[in-house]
């Protein structure tokens, strides 16, 4: 009988280098903000992160947490965009924002969507906390548990509308979370966070607007939402797309409205001109070759599963460096298009990307012939390494 050497699995990683010219040299930003975080989503790129996940007092801004619940209880059925909610006093009685409701009034989901988003009605946040879970605590409670469920780890509610309370805090990060996850969960809705101004039943000619002040700027800005309490300050969760990139952004802490404005198209002008997107490698581009062991073939081919792009700043004038870096030899048998090994790519002053290599071609494991081979190359490796070892 045959015995064969158990492999040593070993790190393996091979150092590439590949030339891009980029547009011009990147800058470096520093906000104004008391916290921030940007975010590429088209390439799902952390740009900027200055105090993002420390639990801050979010404002108005944490009303995405309350459209969230919305939204998804008109994907789940429960309601639709014709339901009609009641009003109670306790709405009707919320100061701050407000869409002048009363206790008479019948609105629809959809006109308190928008009465959230574009009036930052407090009034209709609590209709549709008591709507959908009888009181604000029981809902404040849903809130709590779905933030864990869906990855938001730095917050904690304690309302629906973001009224001042020690409970209610949220990281900026947690925000730039809840924020794509309404972008790309709920398309169909997401429209109403551009939406300029709603005059629900003339009732407040004054407060008809949407407060987003990048709305307006064909910046192309299409949402999210302000938020400005004077714990707080002035915060903006705001979005934004230009060619085929979309950014996500979050700033809080800022004095006034207009240094709130400022900062937010700066921050938007910084993700879009200081940083490009750029094709590394077409599908199928071959960056390494891994020997294979006990396969019907000696080694593989480690490429691209489809066309690759990166977002690089503006200063990575010289090329990139990579590895690609695998635990070898790599154990037939495997299919064309299993993921073998990843490809590691350092950038200037942001985080290192990961994107993952594939199996060029298809390998079974090997017959009587290839094992062998394999077994008495072990077997030489094995016996080289003694014999230098005995000569030092």
């Amino acid at each position: 009988m045959l015995r064969f050497f158990a492999r040593l699995p070993r790190l393996i990683l091979i150092t590439i280098t590949f030339a891009l010219a980029c547009a011009s040299a990147a800058t470096a930003f520093e906000t104004r903000a008391r916290a921030a975080w940007v975010y590429d989503l088209s390439t799902q790129t952390v740009l900027m992160s200055k105090e993002a996940q420390t639990p801050l007092p979010p404002a108005s801004m944490s009303k995405l947490m309350t459209m969230n619940m919305l939204f998804e209880a008109l994907r789940d059925g429960r309601v639709t965009l014709d339901t009609q909610f009641s009003v109670s006093t306790r709405a009707k009685e919320m100061g701050g924002s407000t869409m002048f409701l009363n206790e008479t009034d019948r609105p629809t989901v959809e006109e308190l969507i928008q009465g959230i988003i574009v009036l930052s009605g407090n009034d209709a946040c609590v209709t549709v906390a008591e709507g959908l879970a009888g009181t604000e605590d029981n809902f404040a409670r849903l809130m709590n548990d779905r933030a864990k469920e869906i990855g938001m780890t730095n917050s904690t509610f304690a309302n629906a509308s973001g009224w001042p309370n020690p409970a209610q805090r949220m990281s900026m990060e947690d925000l730039g979370v809840l924020a794509t996850r309404l972008i790309t969960e709920f398309p169909e809705y997401y429209g109403y966070f551009g939406q300029r101004e709603f005059p629900y039943d003339n009732r407040a000619p004054q407060n008809k607007n949407n407060r987003n002040p990048l709305l307006r700027l064909g910046i192309g800005a299409d949402g999210l939402k302000t938020g400005h309490t004077q714990e707080a300050g002035y915060g903006l969760v705001g979005s934004a797309t230009q060619g085929t990139r979309r950014i996500v952004f979050v700033i809080t802490g800022m004095d006034s409205e207009a240094e709130r404005a400022q900062e937010a198209e700066r921050v938007v002008n910084w993700a879009f001109r200081q940083f490009v997107e750029k094709t590394i490698a077409d599908e199928g581009h071959e960056f390494a070759r891994a020997p294979v062991w006990m396969g019907s073939e000696s080694d593989v081919g480690l490429v691209a599963p489809r066309a690759m792009s990166l977002l690089l700043p503006g200063s990575q004038l010289d090329g990139l460096t990579a590895h690609v870096v695998y635990t070898g030899p790599l154990e037939a048998p495997f299919q064309q298009g299993d993921m073998l090994a990843e490809l590691v790519i350092e950038r200037d002053d942001l985080p290192e990307a990961r994107l993952p290599l594939v199996a060029d071609r298809t390998v079974a494991r090997g017959g009587i012939g290839p094992r062998l081979r394999t077994a008495a190359t072990v077997l030489r490796r094995k016996l080289e390494g003694q014999a230098v070892s005995a000569e030092q």
